[in-house]
């Protein structure tokens, strides 16, 4: 019994070390990645970029941790969740307004200079304000002491309200496509693509707000999709690499030094602040480099979680009312949950989404027209 007992402990020590490896693991991987493709696109920039805001994005968040403590901003955990989530009741939270501010900073001042510049404010100020409606539903929740802040339809009326402005800015410098490109396919949608960007961009920003439930699943998602994003626009040699891609890769940093602290046992989460931002972000870069469908596919994990929810909801909702009890399609929504009621590791489970996140943009840099 003691030798099973003393097996057990050293397979938990092992995960733990493999664990911990697996962020520094995925920062070689982007890094290799930046290298090559500054190799093969001689104007490209992604390596001084990306170390410096993993290296800033490190340090901002690191400092930022003590200083959370203090003032009390600690994660509730909700009672219909996943029981072993309630030892992580007490960790620092909104993560979000200590790395989402560095990647726009860091983007501002870097491609300062850039013809392009006007880009970069147009994204600044959306991401930012989805940070603050973040903000606002993480304060409200801290101040309430339960993990619900904003009403669902009062964020979705702020959401709805931002990216509407974000259109029109985007609509009056002539900045979005009437176009969607789908592999070798240019589809011509006119004038919806304006109802088109203000339901991706809340589509996108619900989406990540879901997929942020485990420990490094969203900030880890989030470095392969922006470095995927940003291959895509390299590849593509549109108009707007010179500033989109090197925006995309600054953003990856800015999630890759917040994963070294958010990995599994996080010591701090990114809370609404950052998960909204994030969404908004991926959304409205992949709206002004009409790349739509790349990300469609290569956040597919994000697609996934929101889909289990809305699967999940329909069900139980139509089942009540043609039988008088609701069912469950999942064990829990959203899908990540699913799979840890099932007895999964959590490590184990967000390396696994990490792994399909990064084989859904292989597959999607396959089908890129070159």
């Amino acid at each position: 019994m003691k030798d099973s007992r003393h097996l057990t402990k050293k397979k938990k020590i092992s995960l733990i070390n493999d664990i911990n490896y697996q962020p520094f693991v995925l920062f070689v991987l982007i890094l290799t990645a930046c290298i090559f493709f500054d190799f093969y696109f001689k104007n490209s920039n992604l390596i001084i970029p990306f170390i410096t805001s993993t290296l800033v994005s490190s340090i901002v968040t690191f400092i930022g941790i003590p200083k959370l403590k203090k003032l009390k901003i600690k994660q509730i955990i909700r009672d219909e969740g996943p029981k072993k989530h309630l030892i992580k009741e007490g960790t620092p939270t909104m993560g979000g307004i200590l790395f989402i501010p560095t990647g726009i900073i860091m983007s501002n001042i870097l491609y300062f200079n850039k013809d392009d510049y006007k880009n970069i404010l147009i994204l600044s100020f959306v991401i930012i304000f989805f940070m603050l409606i973040g903000f606002i539903d993480d304060f409200l929740s801290l101040k309430k002491q339960v993990n619900t802040g904003l009403k669902s339809n009062q964020k979705i009326i702020l959401q709805s309200f931002i990216s509407l402005l974000f259109i029109i800015i985007c609509a009056s410098n002539n900045i979005l496509s009437q176009s969607i490109q789908i592999a070798n396919l240019n589809i011509y949608i006119g004038n919806l693509i304006y109802p088109l960007g203000i339901f991706v961009l809340l589509a996108e920003s619900n989406s990540t707000n879901l997929t942020d439930g485990l420990d490094g699943l969203l900030s880890g998602c989030s470095v392969l999709i922006f470095t995927g994003l940003a291959i895509n626009i390299l590849l593509e040699n549109s108009d707007n690499t010179s500033t989109l891609a090197p925006l995309c890769i600054v953003m990856a940093g800015a999630c890759m030094g917040f994963l070294f602290l958010n990995k599994y046992p996080a010591k701090l989460f990114m809370g609404d602040s950052g998960s909204l931002a994030i969404g908004a972000s991926l959304g409205s870069i992949a709206l002004i480099s009409n790349n739509l469908w790349s990300l469609f596919i290569m956040g597919g994990v994000l697609a996934a979680e929101s889909i289990s929810v809305i699967i999940q909801v329909s069900i139980y909702k139509i089942s009540k009312r043609i039988k008088g009890k609701g069912y469950k399609f999942f064990l829990m929504t959203p899908l990540h949950h699913h799979f840890e009621l099932k007895g999964n590791n959590e490590a184990l489970i967000v390396s696994n989404f990490w792994l399909v996140t990064l084989f859904l943009i292989v597959i999607n840099l396959l089908f890129i027209k070159t």
